[in-house]
């Protein structure tokens, strides 16, 4: 049986740890003499009340089923994106109350697809709540929860199974709590290493931390309306797309890279095909924009770069607006839109990890064609996948099309075109951002109908929890 109690007691420790960052975003604020100090403090007051009152009158649980543990999960990012969008509501401007929704689904889910024309409007207190959603939601506000966590035993490796895809927790080698502990350890460090070198090169620090903060999480909200092309420095533009890149790999490989194990990024298939993707995606692309769209082929090298590797991870940077690039080009970036970076890391999408199960699954049934009798196995990464997850794998991908596909067809019958349409459901969907058309790099989603942002925002929970999930939450009501 589900205990509610026990649920209200996790989700109000989310509730608490958002209410933090709401605090240092009213101080912002405060120290600022900006207009968006009281909705942050009234934001942050109620959050504190509803976090905390399950906190004190129900007893922690030591022991969580499986099916509360979805329900934690679940109604955790739920709530937390309700609670994002206080706030915003609160401030006015542009945020409606769906707006203030989309944009804080957005956030947490780590989209970066924006409702905003004027970025650059919002109060510092409030862009800076703006970026937290993308760095709270990139580790995973469950996550998060569960390394402050006292002792909780078997809750621990519960919602730590809940809130992983099977294919990230296969490539971790250790106990729950050390999951924990080296994905809190990455995630910070590469937030601090990146904020340092683009307050270097010439960010100042706040745009710097904010920037960080969507890089690591592989969001893409900017500060700016113009997003990266505001800087017109080649050196940012490196430094974030290394970052980039870093940031869509499988966090433990990073960390046992770090800590020089055997098992590491360099002898991974799943990252050589990772960055060789990208790199041949980058080649096509400069070619095609190379006399179309710039003159010269280092311009065309430094563009296409950059909008591959920002679409390829799920970060949603611009630096130019994609909309007027060629077909063939807008048609790579919609693949890297697809398939988008490792399991394990705080990239969406289908995972390329998924890919390679499946092209490694197709060379399988080959050799089977040819030789019926002989007894083949897959492997990756050294270890051998099992039939289960190779079929949980092409399942995902056909289920995850078909999302795809049908919330597409669901914006036409709202009056968008196609091309908007697709490209913002598999946007949306892959947690990427920006896609073509109507809602491309340089633009945003303020003219999607109402009704359209609200299936875009159950795209990005979809695409931000695997599916798995509510489809979970589903069969739990049925049984």
């Amino acid at each position: 049986m589900v205990r509610l109690h026990t649920i209200s007691r996790y989700v109000g420790l989310l509730l608490l740890v958002n209410a933090l960052f709401l605090g240092i975003g009213m101080i912002i604020s405060i120290i600022n003499h900006d207009s968006g100090t009281y909705p942050l403090m009234y934001s942050m007051l109620v959050t504190v009340i509803f976090g905390w009152f399950p906190m004190i009158y129900v007893p922690p649980a030591q022991n969580i089923s499986k099916n509360e543990g979805f329900l934690i999960v679940i109604f955790g990012w739920l709530i937390t994106c309700l609670v994002g969008a206080l706030p915003f509501v609160l401030w006015g401007g542009e945020f409606t109350f769906t707006n203030a929704w989309f944009e804080s689904v957005s956030g947490f889910t780590t989209t970066g697809s924006t409702i905003l024309n004027d970025i650059e409007a919002l109060p510092m207190g409030l862009l800076f709540w703006r970026s937290s959603t993308h760095w709270l939601g990139g580790i995973g506000v469950v996550m998060l929860s569960l390394v402050i966590l006292p002792n909780i035993g078997h809750a621990r490796f519960v919602l730590l199974r809940t809130e992983m895809s099977e294919v990230a927790e296969s490539n971790f080698r250790y106990q729950t709590k050390r999951v924990l502990k080296i994905l809190l350890i990455v995630y910070v460090g590469l937030t601090v290493a990146e904020t340092i070198l683009l307050w270097i090169f010439g960010m100042d620090l706040f745009d710097a931390l904010m920037h960080s903060f969507a890089t690591i999480a592989t969001g893409g909200f900017s500060t700016k309306n113009l997003s990266i092309y505001y800087y017109h420095s080649v050196a940012i533009e490196v430094i974030i797309m290394v970052f980039m890149v870093l940031s869509g790999i499988h966090f433990g490989l990073l960390f046992a890279t770090i800590i020089r194990r055997s098992t590491n990024i360099f002898n991974s298939v799943v990252v050589r095909y990772y960055v060789l993707s990208m790199l041949v995606g980058i080649l096509f692309v400069s070619l095609n924009v190379h006399g179309k769209v710039f003159p010269g082929f280092f311009e065309s090298l430094r563009y296409a770069s950059f909008q591959v590797v920002s679409l390829g991870t799920t970060t949603g940077f611009a630096t130019i607006d994609t909309k007027l690039w060629p077909a063939f080009s807008q048609l790579i970036l919609i693949f890297f839109t697809l398939q988008c970076a490792c399991a394990g890391s705080t990239s969406g999408g289908i995972k390329v990890d998924r890919i390679v199960i499946l092209l490694k699954s197709i060379q399988l049934n080959i050799k089977r064609i040819h030789h019926p009798r002989a007894i083949f196995t897959l492997k990756l990464e050294n270890h051998i996948i099992e039939d289960e997850i190779i079929k949980n794998a092409v399942v995902f991908i056909v289920l995850y099309l078909l999302i795809v596909f049908f919330s597409g067809v669901a914006l036409t019958s709202l009056g968008m075109d196609s091309m908007t349409a697709l490209s913002a459901s598999a946007a949306t969907m892959g947690n990427v951002g920006p896609g073509f058309g109507g809602v491309s790099s340089m633009g945003n989603f303020h003219n999607v109908p109402e009704l359209g942002k609200w299936i875009l925002s159950a795209n990005m929970l979809l695409g931000r929890l695997e599916i798995y999930g509510f489809i979970a939450l589903l069969w739990m009501r049925r049984t």
